[in-house]
């Protein structure tokens, strides 16, 4: 599994359609996508999943927001919901000889919370038809947000989601550590704990922690002790202390601030400043209408990510559903 940061070909998105995942707060999501899409389509090709009802109006927000038109496909997909990166095909690469394939896993929402989620499911198998490339079928329940990788070797999850039982209960720790070394190629997993609050994927690692080279991660902290995400921000940071890459580099870790508390209807809402994508040449951040906070994430980015444009989104509307730019989205390397 390449690393974010290495050339990509493209980046998936599945279209928002279902009116739950926002309950009231609806009306601007697909606009919201549309200008995500169309920031992509000045670095990259969009790939978007969607159902051919849906693609009309579509293309109409993707013309008003500016995107590129030559650098969008449209794939006749139907989808349950907009979370590409956990219920899209992860790719892998063969360094060898350049082979682009993907892995399929087993999506089911969260451990089930949200169906139906079948159409979700079949993402994989109909991307590896549509683009014709071999599809390794893992066999075992796992979102792309749950894992971040270094592309060389080493392995970042939680404990939190993976060994949740409502993922994998039949499986031991070293058991899906091996599914993640066989289907994955990495050789080492390091264990994070928990997650923030207001996160209904059980504690996704791309909340909290992100490889931005081979030995650096930037590593979400929290600095109001009172605030219910300062200790297990903590305690990630201090299993980071020792971290090493398989070649016996001590990982250095930049510390990455947490936005302001955001609500919705007296819910706290899982907003974080690691829900970043990595693009050819620039990197979208979340952005909640927090003009210090938000600058000041840009900043710790930009000094991690030096040559890449850093792109501030604004996602207050979209982590009304409990996710953002990273969580809506799957690179498909070069």
């Amino acid at each position: 599994m390449p690393a974010e940061w290495e050339p990509q070909e493209a980046v998936w998105l599945s279209w928002p359609h279902r009116l739950k995942t926002w309950p009231g707060h609806f009306r601007p999501i697909p606009a919201k996508f549309a200008e995500i899409a169309a920031v992509i389509s000045r670095f990259e090709e969009v790939r978007i999943n969607i159902a051919r009802p849906l693609q009309d109006r579509a293309w109409r927000l993707l013309e008003k927001a500016g995107a590129e038109r030559t650098k969008v496909k449209f794939y006749n997909h139907a989808t349950n919901d907009c979370w590409c990166r956990d219920h899209g095909p992860i790719f892998i690469r063969n360094d060898r000889s350049g082979e682009v394939a993907l892995t399929d896993w087993i999506y089911n929402a969260w451990g089930g919370k949200y169906p139906p989620f079948t159409l979700d499911n079949r993402i994989p198998l109909r991307i590896g038809r549509a683009l014709g490339l071999r599809r390794f079928a893992a066999g075992v329940v796992l979102e792309g947000g749950s894992v971040d990788p270094n592309g060389q070797g080493l392995l970042l999850t939680t404990e939190s989601c993976l060994l949740n039982r409502n993922r994998n209960p039949d499986l031991t720790r070293g058991e899906i550590e091996q599914a993640l070394k066989d289907n994955l190629g990495v050789e080492t997993v390091a264990w994070l704990g928990r997650g923030i609050a207001g996160d209904d994927t059980d504690g996704h690692v791309d909340d909290l922690s992100r490889f931005f080279r081979t030995d650096g991660i930037v590593s979400a902290v929290e600095r109001n002790l009172r605030d219910p995400n300062h200790r297990p921000l903590q305690e990630n940071l201090e299993r980071l202390a020792s971290l090493r890459t398989p070649a016996g580099r001590r990982v250095s870790v930049v510390e990455l601030p947490m936005p302001d508390p955001c609500f919705s209807a007296g819910q706290r809402l899982p907003a974080s400043y690691a829900n970043f994508l990595v693009v050819n040449g620039a990197v979208l951040m979340p952005a909640f209408r927090q003009p210090r906070r938000d600058a000041e994430a840009a900043a710790v980015l930009a000094g991690c990510f030096p040559g890449r444009t850093i792109i501030p989104v604004d996602c207050r509307d979209l982590i009304l559903g409990l996710g953002t730019l990273h969580c809506i989205s799957q690179p498909q390397p070069a």
